[in-house]
């Protein structure tokens, strides 16, 4: 079994990469680690606020690390919230204030559905050391429901729904959210330099 720690404190995000790796792999965080402090993200992209988790916390601790930077991005509100998606209410915002400020600002744009196209964005960094070992990013394109639909995922997930279907993240299947999402697309990308990093344990 291969043992990795996901940059994190995010319990939703870390049963979600844990899920879509799989069995073979022991996923754990940072809530293990309480000694480790919040890594300011100061990057301008989810990839480079990705590799300053993931070399911050590789130079603490021995294990293969890999840390996820991802996001929401509406075409009509110019990219926004995209890497501000986790503050986009407020740093101490529910999930639900920032859905409810996401929809009032589309609401002021107009209804037409060529104004809720979006994207969920992720880019993964890998580190062992203090080093980067691979990036990988993944995408998920599809539009902006009216109101929250459904209770799965977390974050924007009720509020997404993805091309090609007729429910929300947040209605979907886990199971199926987890083949097509932006982040099991960036994790399959990553897959290789992955599976070449991690030292098999028993």
């Amino acid at each position: 079994m291969q043992h990795l720690i996901v940059a994190t404190r995010n319990a939703h995000k870390t049963r979600e990469i844990q899920q879509i790796l799989g069995p073979d792999f022991a996923v754990r965080d940072l809530l293990a680690y309480p000694e480790i402090s919040e890594i300011p993200e100061t990057g301008k992209s989810f990839e480079e606020n990705a590799k300053l988790k993931a070399i911050a916390v590789s130079k603490r601790l021995p294990d293969l690390i890999i840390a996820d930077d991802s996001g929401l991005e509406v075409d009509a509100l110019g990219g926004a919230p995209g890497i501000y998606s986790a503050r986009y209410a407020g740093a101490h915002a529910t999930h639900k204030e920032k859905i409810d400020r996401l929809l009032k600002e589309l609401a002021r744009i107009g209804p037409k559905c060529s104004q809720r196209k979006a994207r969920f964005r992720c880019a993964l960094a890998l580190a062992r050391d203090g080093q980067i070992l691979g990036t990988s990013e993944g995408t998920a394109e599809g539009t902006i429901v009216d109101r929250v639909r459904g209770s799965h995922g977390f974050g924007y997930d009720p509020i997404f729904m993805p091309n090609g279907f007729d429910q929300t993240f947040g209605e979907l299947p886990i199971g199926l959210k987890n083949t097509i999402s932006h982040r099991a697309r960036a994790i399959r990308a990553l897959s290789t330099k992955l599976a070449a990093a991690a030292p098999c344990e028993d």
